[in-house]
């Protein structure tokens, strides 16, 4: 068997494009790395008290908060009706790049209060879409909500 270290890629915070260092994150700062990264891991609590984790594409909507959209039924939007606590892991393209995390309170949107939220979080992630009445028709075929998680904490708060 080998043996080895894992070896952490740390990242310099000398550039305002980059983060982490060890310090904790200004909202505004996880605002800007979440803008220019869409790929997360949301982590909820089940009932029992375990953790479910989900692979997701966030955004930042107008009021500054983190947006994810989901189905009604999902195991995350359950989790969070009950114990609104969330917690990110939003990772850069180059997975050992930089990446942040993101705790803060979940606030659940449901249609049809969510449609307008829904399409600026796929504009904001994607752009145009071909169809937009094509697009709301499918949200709610697919009963998509609208998650919305404040910037409570954000970091790394420590490097490695």
């Amino acid at each position: 068997m080998v043996r080895g270290r894992l070896r952490s890629r740390q990242t310099v915070v000398d550039d305002p494009g980059r983060v982490g260092n060890g310090r904790r994150m200004r909202p505004d700062e996880a605002r800007g790395f979440v803008a220019g990264n869409h790929r997360a891991v949301l982590i909820t609590r089940r009932p029992g008290g375990g953790l479910q984790t989900s692979p997701v594409l966030v955004g930042v909507d107008d009021e500054g908060k983190v947006v994810i959209s989901t189905r009604e039924g999902a195991s995350k939007t359950r989790n969070l009706r009950r114990a609104p606590r969330a917690v990110l892991c939003v990772l850069s393209d180059d997975f050992f790049g930089p990446w942040i995390r993101i705790e803060g309170t979940a606030e659940i949107v449901s249609l049809p209060e969510a449609m307008e939220g829904l399409v600026d979080y796929y504009r904001g992630i994607s752009g145009e879409h071909p169809d937009w009445d094509e697009y709301r028709r499918a949200m709610q075929d697919q009963q998509r909500v609208l998650v919305r998680v404040s910037i409570d904490a954000a970091g790394p708060d420590r490097a490695g």
